[in-house]
């Protein structure tokens, strides 16, 4: 890349990373006067871009919106990152997939040969998500929660139910899935709705003024509520266990526990879940002994779980035979 290239590259990065820059200041950064920072922004100009000059003291310039999409130069750490995000749209849960592929192509088409054989080395298989959203009804909520305006919405496939009416607050993605938090205006309580089951009515509805959340921020809330929590990113239930194995076998299932390794072969682990049977449930996955070592009321259901267990085998022919 010649040396003027190079230099408008690293000012356009330096222009999009503020609001105002003094043209003092970016001579200074880019180690050249301020008349050839003034022939570059010139430059990148005549280019497409919208570059407004700040009038001051010191003056300077700022990247406003453009009217038509100029060319778009990104560096080599840039280019890398645009084409791991296209290839990944699986995961994202958004229906994406083509446009990603169309994308990922026409960039590849306009790169230096030598970036290209970079991202083409760059290969792996996106599984997908297990859901996934139309990328109209990703716009049409998030455009509600933007701009504060009640949204009516079905959701599932019960046709039978009528729009639900919430005053949208935010969309979270989490683990391939998008979720809108919202106040619910009909239950009146804050619900979690998932946006592959939502469709939205339009237009928009009436404006809002916005409640604030429960623990504080939307992400908090969400990963609350996914725990079975009302008061932060934690379990309602914790318990404390030994199992009898190495920790190489128990980490890979841990999640967001703790383990400790007191033996070569049994660790001490710290788990939480929705109920004190999901906590029993995730111990008996390896299919290992085990002892519940607390708290108390969870020591305390471990009988309980056992008649139940223990009840559950195959009834005799006469039992069934018993039944109406």
């Amino acid at each position: 890349m010649s040396g003027t290239s190079s230099r408008m590259l690293k000012l356009l990065s330096l222009l999009q990373s503020r609001r105002d820059w003094p043209g003092q200041v970016l001579a200074e950064r880019l180690d050249v006067t301020a008349r050839t920072v003034r022939r570059d922004v010139d430059r990148l100009r005549g280019l497409g871009y919208s570059i407004a000059a700040v009038k001051g003291p010191d003056g300077g310039y700022r990247l406003a919106p453009g009217s038509e999409l100029p060319p778009l130069l990104f560096d080599d750490e840039q280019a890398v990152a645009i084409a791991v995000a296209l290839q990944s749209a699986p995961s994202s849960g958004v229906d994406l997939d083509d446009a990603a592929a169309r994308a990922l192509t026409t960039v590849k088409q306009v790169m230096p040969s030598r970036l290209r054989h970079r991202i083409e080395g760059i290969r792996f298989t996106d599984a997908g998500a297990s859901a996934r959203v139309d990328p109209a009804v990703l716009q049409a909520v998030s455009t509600a929660a933007g701009s504060r305006r009640i949204l009516r919405f079905d959701y599932g496939e019960d046709e039978s139910h009528p729009p639900r009416r919430v005053e949208p607050h935010s969309v979270v993605a989490r683990r391939g899935r998008w979720y809108l938090i919202a106040w619910d205006l009909d239950q009146n309580g804050w619900r979690i709705y998932r946006l592959d089951k939502m469709t939205p009515k339009t237009p928009a509805g009436a404006a809002f003024v916005p409640r604030p959340i429960p623990s504080g921020d939307a992400g908090t809330f969400l990963a609350a509520r996914l725990k079975g929590s009302d008061d932060g990113d934690r379990w309602a239930f914790y318990g404390e266990l030994l199992v009898e194995l190495p920790a190489s076998a128990i980490a890979p299932w841990l999640g967001d526990g703790e383990l400790e390794q007191v033996s070569d072969t049994a660790c001490r682990v710290r788990v939480g879940s929705w109920s004190w049977a999901g906590l029993i449930a995730w111990a008996m996955r390896f299919d290992a002994p085990f002892a519940v070592l607390g708290p108390e009321a969870f020591t305390a259901s471990v009988p309980g779980f056992a008649a139940r267990l223990g009840a559950a085998r195959q009834p005799d022919a006469t039992s069934q035979a018993a039944r109406p």
